[in-house]
């Protein structure tokens, strides 16, 4: 998996790439995630198009991170999930847990901060 962070005002933009399914990658991200949040970030966006698996690991690291946020007054969406990854979320019951956006500039108007 690789991961690149992109910020704008209060805004964190997660793009993933490849397997997510834990592994040395995943602690670097949770803790790159962190220092967003320690620096503003109060909403987050995670882009899922570049996701080809995700495995019980993965969707613990999404939801680990999402508590982050709603834990310090934000909140976290997901973007873009390919069909294979929907299908996971509505079979695990996850897509009412997750906010899902088309575009990261959705998140001002969908995702509540305190």
């Amino acid at each position: 998996m690789t991961y690149r962070f992109a910020t704008e005002k209060d805004l964190l933009l997660v793009t993933l790439a490849g397997d997510l399914i834990g592994g040395f990658e995943s602690e670097t991200l949770y803790r790159g995630v962190e220092e967003a949040i320690e620096g503003g970030a109060r909403r987050c966006v995670v882009d899922l198009s570049g996701v080809r698996f995700l495995n019980s690991t993965g969707i613990g690291l999404l939801i680990t991170l999402l508590a982050k946020f709603r834990n310090r007054g934000g909140d976290l969406a997901i973007m873009r999930p390919s069909d294979q990854l929907k299908k996971l979320l509505i079979i695990t019951k996850l897509e009412a847990i997750f906010q899902s956006v088309e575009q990261p500039g959705e998140a001002y108007s969908k995702l509540i901060v305190e």
